[in-house]
């Protein structure tokens, strides 16, 4: 791939190819480029093969009709993947396949320092228990699976009854969760009575009306 812009006609082949898809549904043949052109065919393939090289052109081995122009955003959605977006999660006592995502959310793993291959789930928040964090009902919390929480992360966390958004924090050397609001926020609970399911990395707050 090389990154020299394409000439003048190079970019009005693309336009046309684009256009062309846009409004038939489907790519146009070389001859179809080379007659709207008025050139002869290796014209076109000379330009669809620069245009290849360029990374702004595609198309599928051995099919016809297959051209597709290449948008800036289409090398940008290397880095997007699409996680499980959960009402709730499951506790000690449930299972995953107990618990069904409501719907996904796409995240761009690069923009939040996070591996493709890691394990990253969405939680929906309910409730007040957090608004000493700024994160309030109707929030989405994005967390990292495997990730060792520090002092001050937000966490996942289940127990028997219940699954839950909590601080982590350590006092005399002793990790508990807490929530971080007026009413509740003295209330500590041992971490080992816990299941850590995730580290908060990301939080999305839609507009409120």
């Amino acid at each position: 791939m090389t990154n020299r812009p394409p000439t003048k006609k190079q970019q009005q082949v693309l336009e046309f190819i684009r256009k062309f898809s846009e409004q038939q549904g489907h790519s146009p043949t070389l001859r179809e480029i080379a007659d709207h052109f008025k050139v002869n065919v290796t014209a076109v393939v000379d330009h669809v093969k620069a245009l290849k090289k360029k990374g702004l052109l595609t198309h599928g081995s051995r099919q016809a009709r297959s051209l597709r122009v290449i948008s800036p955003m289409d090398k940008l959605r290397k880095r997007i993947i699409d996680i499980p977006l959960f009402a709730q999660l499951p506790t000690k006592s449930t299972t995953e396949k107990e618990v069904e995502a409501k719907s996904c959310i796409s995240i761009d793993v690069q923009t939040l320092g996070i591996k493709a291959t890691a394990k990253v789930f969405a939680l929906e928040v309910k409730g007040d228990s957090m608004s000493g964090k700024n994160i309030l009902a109707g929030d989405i919390v994005v967390f990292e699976h495997g990730l060792s929480p520090k002092s001050g992360d937000v966490v996942a966390a289940s127990t028997d009854q219940e699954s839950s958004i909590k601080s982590y924090v350590t006092e005399r050397g002793k990790p508990y969760l807490k929530s971080e609001n007026g009413k509740s926020a003295k209330q500590m609970i041992p971490a080992e009575k816990s299941e850590i399911q995730g580290v908060m990395v990301a939080l999305i707050r839609k507009r409120r009306a």
